[in-house]
């Protein structure tokens, strides 16, 4: 246990002096911040981009635009920055040669997989959190009246969803000693569930949309209880991923 929180201290000061976690505390701040505003300007925005004989009308913004901007921003930005900064997670250690010394020092192998994930996952935890207080916050003061269903259980989804990407990141970094390799083995298995879901009967099975049936949770057009299997599927795949990790880094050659 000594060893395990050593160890996790050590991967959290290092992302403290790379600035990777500066970088996505800023990055999912600027999100948060500017979620409701983009929603609150962009039709004054389009109506000054008018020109002579072409009126762009948009409807009046809503909370829900707010969020809109939210799960597209945490889905596609967020999502590429955290994948991104977190595709070196071994192969950094690969090419330092780290890791030799320390697992000639009794570290376990198990050790450096779990802490790595977990490690990730508390950046990960903290900027959406963020995120989802800034954007939060804003909307409530911007569109005061507007009334939004499932919000927590939502941004849950969201959050879920985030914890099986990075399980898969880390399977796909044992696979590869290159980040580059590692981003596109963790694209690939996306892209998968992206294909799959085009099958009606598998999407309430299917992780994917923990990210897809966001707004409709909000809205209330899509039920609670429709991605509870999403969201079990999801744990047990995390959990398969870091155990395929764990297998596999621990006959790998450094």
């Amino acid at each position: 246990m000594n060893r395990y929180l050593a160890f996790f201290k050590k991967e959290i000061i290092e992302y403290i002096r790379t600035y990777k976690l500066l970088i996505m505390l800023i990055v999912f701040a600027i999100f948060g911040i500017t979620n409701p505003l983009i929603a609150k300007l962009l039709p004054e925005i389009m109506k000054n981009l008018a020109t002579d004989g072409f009126v762009i009308t948009l409807p009046d913004p809503t909370a829900y635009d707010a969020w809109t901007q939210f799960f597209k921003n945490a889905t596609q930005m967020g999502f590429i920055v955290t994948l991104i900064l977190f595709s070196g997670v071994l192969s950094s250690e690969y090419s330092k040669g780290t890791l030799i010394n320390l697992l000639t020092k009794g570290l376990s192998r198990t050790t450096v997989i779990l802490t790595k994930y977990f490690s990730m996952v508390l950046v990960w935890t903290i900027c959406i959190i963020l995120c989802f207080i800034l954007t939060y916050g804003y909307t409530v003061y911007l569109f005061p009246n507007d009334i939004t269903y499932n919000l927590l259980f939502s941004v849950f989804c969201l959050w879920m969803f985030g914890l099986l990407l990075l399980a898969i990141l880390m399977f796909s970094a044992t696979l590869t000693k290159s980040s580059y390799g590692c981003l596109l083995i963790t694209g690939i298995i996306v892209v998968f569930f992206m294909i799959i879901d085009i099958i009606p009967s598998i999407h309430k099975y299917n992780p994917i949309s923990l990210v897809t049936d966001n707004m409709g949770l909000i809205m209330n057009s899509i039920k609670v209880s429709s991605l509870y299997l999403a969201n079990l599927i999801s744990v047990l795949l995390s959990i398969i991923f870091i155990i395929l990790s764990i297998v596999v880094f621990r006959k790998k050659q450094l």
